[in-house]
């Protein structure tokens, strides 16, 4: 039983952590009626519904049927890699960072060992270090790209249009900087000669119309993301729909995430009825929300930094810049890194070290740019 508890902590350590805070506030703030207003109801029904459209339609073959596609055309290495980095970059955007590296960096490991062991070895660690990368800073663009950034589109009350001209000068910024990496890293190691592509295993959409019933699924919760629905609808359609055609499905959403979210909400709840707590937190972030974000998401990932800071400012606006570039860095940073990092460990456990050091090496360098960006934007926006 011991063990199976610290198995358990072990793989979900960031919801133990938010379960274990929520459980210690109670002692100084009693459970009453006012937990109720501490859960975001909305941020939870659409990331629920979100998570299991889309793994509905990565269940049916949708993004390797994709992603394949654009494969078997490829005549160079540079756009081999091209395409595996840019589709975790823009796929991100709708599918989420987690998804996306889920589903594209095991692809990268099997087109790398086509192309045979030589590539492989000289490719791998640096393309998915690529991915992961761009996975997180495509994932920024949208409200649905990754949680934290529908939770704080819910609590800013944001429009769509508005949030995207927030984060799009970032998203330019990250998408020069990927293609200059990319160009340097193909120059560097002289990839000129043509190449060929046999997959195994050719995908394709399993079941057209379960496709057609995510993808209108998708769209009703994309409109509850917009405010033109109430978050009711796309909850009591997936549910109802997912139960009666698609319920394996449903043991593929990450409730973990969810329960996390509820574990912070109690805890910033009870947090912020502490009026001495509450003013110490709100007086250290206060002129530094962007920076306190950044460096918060190194310690305790961007998804809880969100969360926890959210509760004390309301520099909503600086706040998500901060989650999102704070998701570069270390590699608990983004919880979707560890999910890259899983998969080389797997492929090969003595990779381990020398994929850490690259991408903490990669991180670094892309925080340190994206910060002098939104320093740039910043300075700009106040002349």
């Amino acid at each position: 039983m011991i063990q199976k508890i610290k198995g358990y902590i072990k793989k979900e350590p960031v919801l133990c952590i938010a379960l274990l805070l929520a459980f210690v506030s109670m002692f100084w703030i009693h459970p009453d009626a006012g937990y109720v207003d501490y859960i975001d109801f909305r941020t939870l029904a659409i990331l629920f519904c979100l998570m299991a459209v889309v793994a509905g339609m990565k269940e049916i073959g949708v993004f390797d049927w994709f992603s394949q596609k654009l494969l078997l055309h490829v005549k160079g290495m540079w756009q081999v890699i091209l395409i595996l980095v840019l589709l975790c970059f823009f796929l991100s955007m709708a599918i989420t960072n987690d998804v996306a590296l889920i589903t594209f960096v095991p692809l990268t490991i099997i087109v790398l060992g086509q192309l045979g062991e030589e590539k492989k070895r000289r490719w791998l660690l640096p393309v998915v270090v690529m991915q992961t990368v761009a996975a997180n800073l495509g994932s920024m663009l949208t409200p649905i790209g990754n949680p934290q950034n529908l939770y704080l589109y819910g609590l800013a009350d944001m429009g769509f249009a508005e949030f995207v001209r927030l984060m799009l000068p970032y998203s330019l910024a990250a998408l020069f900087l990927l293609l200059v990496w990319i160009a340097l890293s193909v120059l560097g190691k002289r990839e000129t000669a043509p190449i060929t592509i046999h997959l195994p295993k050719p995908a394709r959409v399993t079941d057209v119309r379960r496709l057609l019933m995510h993808l209108a699924l998708f769209l009703v919760c994309l409109l509850a993301v917009a405010h033109v629905l109430h978050y009711a609808v796309p909850l009591a359609l997936v549910l109802l729909l997912m139960l009666v055609t698609d319920r394996k499905v449903l043991k593929q959403v990450d409730y973990s995430l969810l329960g996390t979210f509820v574990g912070f909400f109690v805890f910033i709840g009870n947090m912020g009825r502490l009026e001495a707590f509450r003013s110490f937190l709100t007086t250290v972030i206060e002129g530094r929300e962007m920076l306190t974000a950044v460096v918060a998401s190194q310690v305790m990932s961007n998804v809880p930094a969100a969360l926890l800071l959210s509760g004390f400012t309301d520099r909503y606006d600086l706040l998500l810049v901060g989650v999102n570039l704070g998701g570069l860095g270390t590699l608990i940073a983004s919880m979707a890194s560890l999910i890259s990092f899983k998969y080389i460990a797997q492929e090969d456990k003595g990779l381990q070290g020398r994929y850490l050091i690259r991408f903490t090496a990669a991180n670094l360098v892309f925080l340190a740019a994206m910060l002098a960006v939104h320093f740039l934007i910043y300075h700009i926006g106040r002349q």
